[in-house]
């Protein structure tokens, strides 16, 4: 789309509800904020099956052998960057499984690079640099549904046999997609007009949280509410973390906890297992491999130790 072919999307359009923005006091302008901002969570619920549909097809890809994709430009970008950041400290997984693809590469995370969100070759480049095939899913972000850059990283990836997720703030109708999976959660005209760094880049980061948890929790990376992967080698804030969880989980107290976990090499799951039942880290590690990595089925396995 070029020129006002984009004024149509909700995206785009000027917002009633902060017309006057400019003439009202802070307080009154944080309850505008405030009011739109609610209804975020409201147009995130409203997408609720396609968001499901996307975990399961993120879930069953990785548990596959596969890896996640996030491609974007801008806010969007930059979102899928910190989502696939975050899940090695958090569930202690490669970096390799999750990446953050972001129009204009690196430099993009902390500056504008201009026209890098119509560059459709050098996302297809990422595709094929990256390898990107058949196991894998590769989910755009496109907040107004038009950027170039994530269509064709899309398309590329459909190419090259991967699995598709679309993500956009617009409906459907107004914006097409190709996707396995198009997810829509129409948040609105922004406060700022055209600002999607807000209601749309609040919704954004909202979804992609609910994707890779989900996705993290199916693969037997949670136990209960907990994260029982952290990586509790990796700073002492996380170490005193798993010592917590080492000592909630087993019953035993802290300084136990922590002659257990240094044992099983600072995971918190083979500790758990050593404990409960009485084996070696190998043994553990084993149970856990033979039960998918879900550390309640470990535990209650009724297998030879």
């Amino acid at each position: 789309m070029a020129g006002g072919a984009r004024d149509h999307l909700p995206t785009e359009r000027a917002n009633p509800a902060s017309a006057e923005l400019d003439q009202l006091s802070v307080g009154e302008a944080f309850d505008v904020f405030q009011r739109e901002d609610e209804s975020a969570a409201a147009a995130v619920a409203a997408a609720r099956e396609d968001v499901m549909r996307a975990v399961e097809l993120v879930a069953d890809a990785l548990a596959a052998g596969g890896r996640l994709f996030y491609v974007g430009a801008g806010t969007s970008g930059r979102l899928g960057v910190l989502d696939a950041a975050e899940c090695p400290p958090t569930f202690l997984t490669d970096p390799e499984l999750v990446q953050g693809v972001i129009a204009g590469g690196d430099a993009a995370l902390t500056r504008a690079v201009e026209g890098a969100e119509d560059d459709a070759d050098a996302a297809q480049r990422a595709m094929d640099e990256r390898g990107v095939g058949e196991r894998d899913v590769v989910l755009g972000v496109s907040a107004g549904g038009t950027t170039p850059f994530v269509h064709a990283a899309l398309a590329r990836a459909r190419e090259r046999g991967a699995a598709t997720v679309f993500f956009a703030c617009v409906a459907r109708e107004d914006v097409p997609d190709e996707a396995d999976v198009s997810i829509r959660v129409v948040s609105g005209p922004e406060v700022l007009a055209g600002s999607t760094r807000l209601k749309a880049g609040t919704v954004t980061k909202l979804v992609l949280n609910r994707v890779s948890t989900l996705a993290m929790v199916r693969l037997g990376k949670v136990h209960g509410n907990l994260m029982v992967d952290v990586n509790a080698a990796a700073s002492a804030k996380l170490r005193e973390r798993g010592f917590s969880l080492v000592e909630g989980l087993t019953g035993v107290d802290r300084d136990a906890a922590r002659k257990l976990l240094a044992e099983a090499g600072w995971r918190v799951k083979t500790a758990c297992v050593m404990h409960h039942r009485g084996v070696g880290r190998e043994r553990a590690e084993e149970l856990l491999d033979e039960h998918g990595g879900i550390l309640a089925e470990a535990v209650r396995s009724d297998r030879g130790q």
